[in-house]
């Protein structure tokens, strides 16, 4: 694969030892000699151990798993040392003479109240010319450059403890038990809120048991609502539950993917009078499947032949909110990952109805980013808007939903307009 980066980072995840992860620490072990010297730098991630029984922290674990290491023929530049406080001079100096590896490169690591903070601290111990050094890249820095990005890094941090305005956003889904299924979309609400100096607090709620009746109460103490991606039939009717609480109360709404396909199913059924409307992967005989398999995609075999994956153009229609939020683009790129699709033979009911699709596949019928006028913020699309999220760069469709969700919940305090608020931020 050609690049123009100077430096690639490959991340070998598990634990040494693993049969999973031997294949690629060998591979690692023949680019590096392939390459020959100052062409790689190994950072190997290890754990100190601190019993609360005993009142003070371990390295012998740490010791055999860099021995371990070091016997499948990789021996580490720098040692990264994970705890829960700062590694003590004395274990660090073991870990130090047991792999061979200088001590002012074993580095603590220890927990710290934002992941944003660790650049600094990774910094403070110098670890960043160090590695330049161990590259011979020194030459290649461009130090004028550097201290502007750094400068434009600590602006960003500095509002971290800064944010003044809590809102809560609703994450609806499934999953609710193990966050890391929504890892992205965490960061994409936190990056947002700290550009727009809000603190985001998260609500989840799991749709499984959610119905009509209920779900005023679940959603009475929210100023926002995503319904995020997910497979399957679990969950989906309480999806659609929250879809219709946030259309009928002005609710910020932003549905990712699975979301965006409950939207449609809610304004078909409620607004169209499609009272059989619903999904074929949910329901393969329904009477009014809004949601199914475009014609072409059904002549595909093979399991995932059939997903839309990856990255994809996004063709906006002019004068629509989501146009607007993307800086009057004529297109937008974004990553998917879904399979099923709004139906062609549906799309001039929902919106003579009132529903605008304001973004398509170029040159295809396929509906990608939905929107309802009058509301606050109902915005929908088949992407994944969160990974293209980034701390200095927040995603368009999240800053509309917190900015929503702040004037939502401080609706006397001059906040700005989604539309102003991603102009402001995402220019």
């Amino acid at each position: 694969m050609k690049t123009n980066a100077d430096i690639v980072f490959v991340e070998i995840g598990g634990t040494v030892g693993d049969l999973e992860n031997a294949y690629f620490i060998e591979a690692m072990r023949e680019l590096a000699y392939e390459e020959g010297p100052n062409s790689a730098c190994f950072v190997a991630l290890t754990y100190i151990l601190e019993p609360q029984t005993l009142g003070e922290q371990k390295s012998k674990a740490a010791q055999l798993g860099i021995k371990q290491l070091m016997q499948l023929g990789v021996q580490p530049d720098i040692i990264a040392c994970r705890a829960t406080s700062p590694v003590t001079e004395t274990v660090r100096q073991k870990i130090s003479v047991y792999s061979n590896v200088p001590f002012e490169r074993v580095i603590s690591l220890h927990d710290s109240a934002s992941i944003y903070t660790i650049p600094a601290m990774l910094r403070d111990k110098g670890l960043d010319f160090e590695v330049a050094r161990l590259l011979k890249i020194e030459d290649r820095l461009n130090l004028r450059h550097e201290r502007k990005s750094w400068a434009q890094w600590c602006d960003f941090t500095d509002k971290i403890d800064v944010a003044q305005k809590p809102v809560t956003i609703a994450i609806t889904g499934k999953y609710t038990s193990v966050r890391d299924s929504y890892a992205s979309i965490i960061n994409a609400l936190e990056h947002a809120g700290i550009a727009l100096g809000a603190k985001v607090n998260i609500k989840w709620i799991e749709t499984t048991n959610l119905t009509d009746t209920n779900v005023a109460e679940h959603l009475a103490d929210v100023d926002g609502i995503i319904v995020p991606g997910g497979f399957g039939m679990r969950g989906a009717e309480g999806k659609i539950c929250c879809v219709k609480h946030s259309r009928e109360n002005n609710l910020p709404y932003l549905g990712i993917c699975f979301g965006f396909q409950m939207a449609v199913i809610e304004f078909a059924r409620n607004v169209c009078g499609l009272t059989g409307a619903n999904s074929t992967e949910i329901e393969p005989d329904c009477k009014e499947p809004v949601i199914d398999y475009l014609p072409e995609q059904l002549k595909i075999e093979g399991l995932g032949g059939n997903m839309r994956l990856g990255g994809f153009d996004i063709e906006l229609k002019p004068d629509t909110f989501a146009w607007q939020l993307f800086a009057k683009a004529r297109s937008v790129r974004m990553r998917f990952r879904h399979r099923y699709e709004v139906a062609p033979r549906y799309i001039e009911t929902l919106e003579k109805a009132g529903l605008v699709f304001s973004g398509k596949a170029p040159g295809q019928p396929i509906m990608q980013i939905l929107e309802l006028l009058g509301h606050s913020y109902f915005v929908g699309t088949q992407a994944h808007p969160c990974l293209t999220s980034r701390p200095l760069r927040p995603q368009p469709m999240f800053v509309g939903l917190v900015a929503a969700a702040m004037q939502k919940r401080y609706p006397k305090n001059n906040s700005p307009d989604c539309v102003t608020a991603v102009r402001n931020l995402c220019s």
